[in-house]
């Protein structure tokens, strides 16, 4: 199943690395950037998100609110959010839900793991309604960052 441009954001509430709970409704109003990435402490993971770390003032002017959603436990993801100085939400999609909601999960992954998130950028909008999605097969690869500010300054 993939999400298309146009749909309604699929709900979530997950625990994020300070074990507090956030839903995806706390940002209503708000434009946001969802990213769902395989692995904490991977290199493309890290280079991923230290990008949006780097970058965050550009997507504070474009109205922008980042959160970045994966597989692993929150305890993994508080150290990983610690070490690269992470300065915006990561969320534990422990449990996988959101990570299949939007079509972003690998049902096998390297060295046999199952139930991995795939590298995924969604654009979401003030209203709730996915302005862009990316999903990627290769985790190699990262999202189309140009892309996600286009959509994001075409946004009031």
């Amino acid at each position: 199943m993939s999400i298309q441009v146009g749909s309604p954001a699929p709900a979530f509430t997950l625990h994020n690395s300070e074990k507090e709970e956030v839903s995806l409704s706390d940002y209503k109003g708000k434009n946001v950037v969802l990213l769902f990435f395989p692995l904490a402490f991977t290199s493309v993971c890290t280079d991923e998100l230290c990008h949006m770390r780097d970058n965050i003032a550009t997507y504070s002017g474009l109205n922008a609110e980042i959160l970045a959603v994966s597989v692993d436990s929150p305890f993994t993801l508080e150290k990983f959010k610690a070490d690269q100085q992470l300065n915006f939400p990561l969320l534990s999609d422990f449990n996988k839900s959101a990570s299949q909601a939007y079509g972003a999960l690998y049902e096998d992954f390297v060295f046999g793991m199952k139930g991995v998130s795939k590298r995924a950028a969604f654009v979401i909008d003030k209203e709730g309604v996915v302005r862009y999605a990316e999903v990627l097969d290769n985790a190699g690869n990262l999202p189309n960052f140009e892309a996600v500010k286009e959509t994001l300054s075409g946004l009031a």
